[in-house]
């Protein structure tokens, strides 16, 4: 389960597809709320598989990735996350996050349409799609393995433990401050 205090503590937490405000503990709107259960579902799926990640993961390119993890041989894996057909339709900018990741999933709301997603223009050969609710998650499309360089993936593997350990040690200390406001 995503701990929203814990992932508050990372700066510049925004977003338009509410996982943002919904990890930052104030989901207020519908969509941001269902963006939550959306990302806990897929984290329960992972979790299972052995794969363990986290939300609002910052990017050396600006970006920031709903989720990324890391599944049991070191490969990273990003799932974006949409609840709404016009925040999916338009994200012109989510193939720059197939630069820092071997696998990327689009992480879905069960009602929304994935037809578009089967279109080359969300390139279906590399692109795997999860279904997913506050309970749980399922893989309609698995993943292609696009496997980073080794250096590529050491160094997101290294930024992606850093922020978990400053977001564990945020947590413990709430008052300490002066580490929230690092990059990732």
């Amino acid at each position: 389960m995503i701990d929203s205090a814990a992932m508050s503590t990372d700066a510049g937490i925004a977003g338009g597809n509410g996982v943002s405000a919904a990890v930052a503990g104030v989901a207020t709107t519908a969509l941001e709320r269902e963006a939550l259960a959306v990302a806990r579902g897929i984290c329960r799926l992972f979790a299972r598989n052995d794969i363990w990640c986290l939300a609002e993961m910052p990017l050396r390119n600006g970006r920031r990735a709903d989720l990324m993890g890391i599944d049991t041989r070191g490969h990273v894996v990003i799932v974006e996350i949409k609840v709404a057909r016009a925040d999916l339709l338009g994200d012109a900018k989510w193939t720059e996050y197939l630069d820092h990741c071997d696998r990327f999933y689009w992480g879905l709301a069960p009602h929304l349409d994935r037809t578009i997603l089967e279109t080359p223009a969300f390139l279906p050969e590399r692109c795997g799609v999860i279904v997913g609710d506050g309970y749980d998650a399922e893989i309609l499309r698995p993943a292609a393995s696009q496997p980073l360089a080794a250096a590529r993936r050491k160094a997101e593997i290294e930024r992606l433990a850093r922020a978990a350990l400053r977001r564990q040690t945020a947590a413990l200390d709430p008052q300490g401050g002066w580490w929230r406001d690092g990059g990732a």
